[in-house]
């Protein structure tokens, strides 16, 4: 049988503990309930804490050794996830940022920037990934006009407008 593997916690309870009461999300208490429980001792496996915390092993395995590795501060912090692209490289966010800046010949939806990607660039993206993809980095949204009723009377209007 294998041996259980030990885990030397440098903080005490108490510090363990002030530090779950200033953490500001759930999953990050979570992470420092994990430290707590092990110094504690309350389970048998780590197998049973992570059912207990409702995380998967795998997850909890990802915090032991990130706190193994740098402290308990590291373990706390969320990990950017800003990861370029592999479909939309440079030159084609190049070439849709000129296309919808453009006044001239601007996009009339996003399934007109799916086809001009796939004409330009000879690359297929699919519609829902690259409406995402412009409306995070354009700020990009649809605009559809309100449909004008056939029987507005437009003198009515204007003298609706002219009455203070």
């Amino acid at each position: 049988m294998k041996k259980p593997q030990e885990l030397s916690i440098k903080e005490s309870l108490s510090e363990l503990k002030k530090l779950r009461l200033s953490q500001p999300s759930l999953y990050k208490r979570k992470r420092v309930d994990c430290l707590i429980y092990i110094k504690n001792g309350k389970f048998n496996t780590r197998k049973e804490l992570a059912n207990y915390l409702g995380v998967h092993i795998r997850t909890q395995e990802r915090w032991i050794t990130k706190y193994k590795s740098r402290g308990i501060l590291f373990m706390l912090q969320d990990e950017p996830k800003n990861t370029s692209s592999k479909i939309i490289t440079q030159e084609i966010h190049q070439g849709l940022e000129a296309r919808v800046q453009s006044s001239e010949s601007p996009f009339l939806g996003y399934w007109d920037a799916q086809d001009w990607v796939n004409q330009q660039y000879g690359v297929y993206i699919k519609y829902h990934w690259l409406r995402k993809y412009l409306i995070q980095h354009f700020k990009t949204k649809l605009k559809s006009p309100r449909k004008s009723h056939y029987k507005k009377d437009e003198q009515a209007i204007e003298a609706f407008l002219k009455t203070p």
